[in-house]
């Protein structure tokens, strides 16, 4: 973990309400992992806010990486407003990233909404290992859904809209039982209702999950993103965002971090 004043390349609103920012930092990506996040200190705000690494690329002579975020409030506003060559306050990478096995050929993602921000980073990195990805990506309406142009290449998407305005009408949970059997490994990110309708399906391969809670240090200190699991409590900054999908005691997240 370093703490880190990286350099805005690029913001913009790539969903209505969602931005992509682009920051230059030699730092963050040499490090960095699917499924790890920086804190972010945005503006005057005291709490830095948790951002997962959507995506990193090298050009240039630059070392970029891409946060993708919905606007939530004051601190994610002052985010997108950002200009080129404005600096943000960074503390990263945290947390753990996916595991993904070395015998592992066929990746299956499953991305709910904004769900697929650490999931493009895993594409990204699982395609240029030579495997091969499946996501299945979904949003309540067309108007949400993560714009394909910006999805690694040679990847296969699958599309669920909760409207039907584009790709298969439902959740995009309903499309799992048609892929998982293809898959070596399943990774997961998205609302809780979705993984705890995941958890209720009972898939047949074991699933890794990014869980988003609310984070007040992002260094283990506050105890405020504390979640209760069947290997007692744990805290998703430091021992998470990535957690096995059975591991998460579902009835029990609304009463975790006390």
């Amino acid at each position: 973990m370093k703490q880190v004043n990286a350099s805005v390349i690029s913001s913009k609103e790539t969903m209505p309400g969602v931005y992509l920012t682009w920051l230059d930092s030699p730092e963050i990506v040499t490090a960095a992992q699917p499924g790890q996040y920086v804190m972010v200190r945005c503006g005057s705000h005291t709490l830095r806010r948790p951002l997962s690494i959507h995506q990193v690329a090298g050009d240039n002579g630059k070392a970029r990486f891409a946060l993708l975020y919905a606007i939530l409030g004051e601190g994610t506003r002052w985010l997108a407003q950002r200009k080129a060559g404005e600096k943000v306050d960074l503390l990263g990478p945290l947390g753990n990233g996916f595991t993904v096995k070395p015998a592992s050929r066929d990746l299956l993602l499953l991305a709910g909404g904004i769900g697929i921000a650490p999931l493009c980073f895993l594409a990204q990195q699982a395609v240029s290992n030579g495997k091969s990805v499946k996501l299945l990506l979904g949003a309540a309406t067309a108007k949400q859904l993560y714009p394909k142009r910006l999805l690694p290449r040679d990847i296969e998407v699958i599309t669920a809209t909760d409207d039907g305005t584009a790709g298969k009408k439902g959740f995009i949970t309903d499309c799992l039982a048609d892929s998982v059997i293809w898959a070596d490994q399943v990774f997961a990110c998205g609302p809780t209702p979705m993984y705890q309708s995941l958890a209720a399906c009972k898939p047949t391969r074991p699933v890794q999950i990014s869980l988003e809670m609310r984070m007040g240090c992002g260094i283990g200190t506050c105890y405020g993103c504390t979640v209760r699991t069947r290997d007692g409590l744990k805290q998703v900054c430091t021992d998470g965002p990535i957690f096995d999908l059975e591991s998460v005691v579902w009835d029990k997240l609304a009463l975790a971090g006390v």
